[in-house]
């Protein structure tokens, strides 16, 4: 099966600062992939290669087979892109601007405006149809965007920060429907700053840094790399903490360097733990044999962000923290224009 992307040493360089230093990645087909990482970790970068207005600097880009440069517009056509910024032209009616949209994609106007009307329902914002993009609200602006993306019906459907600003409702309609999107066999990569939405919606995670490419794993396997929390809440505070063997190496040979401290304050007893449920079982009967009653138990696992933020903590992006934002102003692109980032630059 063709990956959906296949991108080998992807290099781009601005001017002594290098937003991506030789990034290797493959997205199967059908996936819904999330591209995570601090402002100016490159994620920008890689999106406006893939869609053709930033030239790369060296490397391999593909879309379904097709290169990025080399086969422009059939990688083009693939795509289904809704930018963060709202790129649009403010003063025509919605509908309009969808068909517009559709013919740069060489759609017959019969056929797009049909499309339009449909990917306007699947928004949610049909009845806003004759309404000037500048007049709809801001969750509506997001919907359209999203309309927009999905006028050519894409095979790879990327979403840049598609929640960002909206309400805790809107997000979550959202969701709903790329999760629908991608379960009808749509693939979809996805970059947010909503770490929550990539730990719920992504199959799997790659985490830039400064252009460099540090993991690519399942949000549960990335959990896993994190310490979990241990809190017991005892009958009765014990005087100090309790001299538990177990804990020295966490229950055994398999289990050894699990634990990582243990604290006491008053009755709960805090141990910190790589994969905290394996450590527990063994900490209960060792608490048991000590003679210590447990009244409460609870594990907390560690999220998603908390291992984001001590994988990119020592990644030093802001040497480069405007370059991942300003890659379309700095290259002219593949077509010749970047008025829309979009993919109007016929």
């Amino acid at each position: 099966m063709t990956a959906a992307i296949e991108v080998e040493n992807l290099r781009k360089q601005y001017e002594g600062v290098r937003a991506l230093d030789g990034v290797s990645l493959s997205v199967p087909e059908g996936s819904f992939f999330g591209l995570l990482g601090p402002n100016g970790a490159g994620k920008t970068t890689f999106i406006n290669i893939l869609v053709g207005l930033v030239r790369r600097s060296g490397g391999r880009a593909e879309v379904f087979g097709h290169d990025v440069e080399d086969d422009y517009r059939e990688a083009r056509d693939a795509i289904g892109l809704a930018p963060q910024e709202f790129n649009v032209d403010h003063f025509f009616p919605v509908r309009e601007v969808l068909e517009h949209k559709a013919g740069y994609h060489g759609i017959p106007a019969d056929e797009a405006s049909e499309r339009a009307d449909e990917v306007l329902k699947q928004v949610g914002i049909y009845d806003k149809r004759d309404t000037r993009f500048n007049w709809l609200s801001g969750g509506m602006k997001r919907r359209f965007m999203l309309a927009r993306a999905l006028i050519t019906d894409p095979d790879l459907l990327i979403l840049d920060e598609p929640t960002a600003g909206v309400d805790v409702q809107l997000r979550h309609d959202l969701w709903d429907l790329i999760t629908e999107l991608n379960e009808s066999g749509t693939t979809i990569l996805l970059t947010t700053h909503y770490i929550e939405e990539a730990e719920r919606l992504c199959d799997e995670v790659a985490i830039l840094d400064s252009g460099n490419l540090l993991t690519v794993a399942t949000p549960e396997e990335l959990m896993d790399r994190g310490p979990d929390k241990i809190r017991v809440t005892l009958r009765d505070a014990p005087a100090s903490v309790p001299d538990l063997p177990m804990l020295a190496d966490a229950g055994g040979p398999a289990d050894e360097g699990r634990v990582e401290s243990v604290e006491l304050d008053g009755d709960r007893l805090v141990v910190t733990a790589t994969q905290g449920g394996l450590v527990a079982p063994d900490l209960v009967r060792a608490l048991d044999r000590a003679g210590l009653e447990i009244v409460d138990f609870d594990i907390s696992r560690t999220s998603l962000e908390e291992v984001f933020v001590e994988m990119t903590r020592e990644g030093g992006s802001d040497q480069q923290a405007e370059t991942d934002g300003e890659t379309v102003a700095a290259d002219g692109g593949v077509g010749g224009t970047v008025a829309d980032a979009g993919g109007e630059n016929r």
